[in-house]
């Protein structure tokens, strides 16, 4: 028979993460393998493990301008996190720009073709050929793509024959499966997948810097999120990402 003291003793030293309420986050869709990896390493700290929500950046932060609960957003762009910050609904002091990435065309494993960023006809001809898959246009990856196409003369050539995905990872799977071709995604997606390849690299200045900054949301309370911000923020937490082949900042 368990006596009473031992059986509050047994409480008592149950683990403090299964008494604690875990953070829920609202993260890039680019961001699943590693934000993941990120979320387990936390709670092999004695944390709860975040619960994390994966979408366009665009679809979180609508999510929080209409009352959504969450404690930290991680954006795949400025513009997103500024809109939120516009609205006082991130804690200022916590944004910090942490990772970066690169806009690259994937194409399927068996399809050889070679993305020739100059001249402007050679790379039109290529993208033009369709359907080029791409998220759509409020999304982070969506406006660095069209930002790259413009900026390199093709844009007029090519936006006939763009088809869209509600994500970036959407426009990653519209190449996966066969319905599009080519399609610009992030150099992480590309490696978080085994059935696509990169056919080719924008120069990075033929867009936006693509970074990612993470804020506290102002109406949290849940002081797990605070830490684990912390954590992604830390040189332990960027080395995870780093792993995926995201670049610190």
């Amino acid at each position: 028979m368990i006596r009473p003291l031992l059986l509050l003793s047994l409480a008592i030293a149950a683990p403090a993460a299964a008494q604690r309420k875990p953070p829920l986050v609202l993260a890039a869709a680019s961001l699943q393998e590693s934000m993941n990896a990120a979320a387990d390493a936390w709670a092999k700290q004695g944390h709860p493990r975040p619960v994390v929500s994966f979408a366009a950046s665009s679809a979180l932060a609508r999510q929080v301008e209409a009352g959504g609960a969450a404690d930290l957003f991680v954006s795949a762009d400025q513009e997103w996190m500024d809109a939120l910050a516009a609205k006082r609904l991130i804690v200022a002091s916590s944004r910090v720009t942490f990772l970066g990435n690169r806009l690259v065309v994937v194409a399927a494993k068996g399809n050889p073709v070679r993305i020739p960023v100059r001249p402007p006809a050679a790379l039109a001809r290529v993208l033009a050929a369709g359907p080029l898959a791409m998220a759509d246009a409020p999304v982070p990856a969506g406006r660095y793509a069209e930002a790259a196409l413009r900026s390199l003369g093709v844009w007029s050539a090519v936006a006939p024959k763009i088809v869209r995905g509600d994500s970036v990872r959407a426009a990653l799977t519209l190449v996966e499966r066969g319905a599009a071709p080519l399609g610009i995604v992030y150099a992480t997606d590309a490696r978080a997948s085994s059935n696509v390849r990169i056919a080719g690299v924008f120069p990075a200045r033929s867009h936006p810097p693509i970074t990612y900054p993470v804020a506290r949301l102002a109406a949290s309370r849940n002081p797990e999120g605070e830490g684990f911000r912390r954590f992604l923020i830390s040189r332990p937490g960027k080395a995870i990402f780093a792993g995926y082949g995201f670049t610190p900042r």
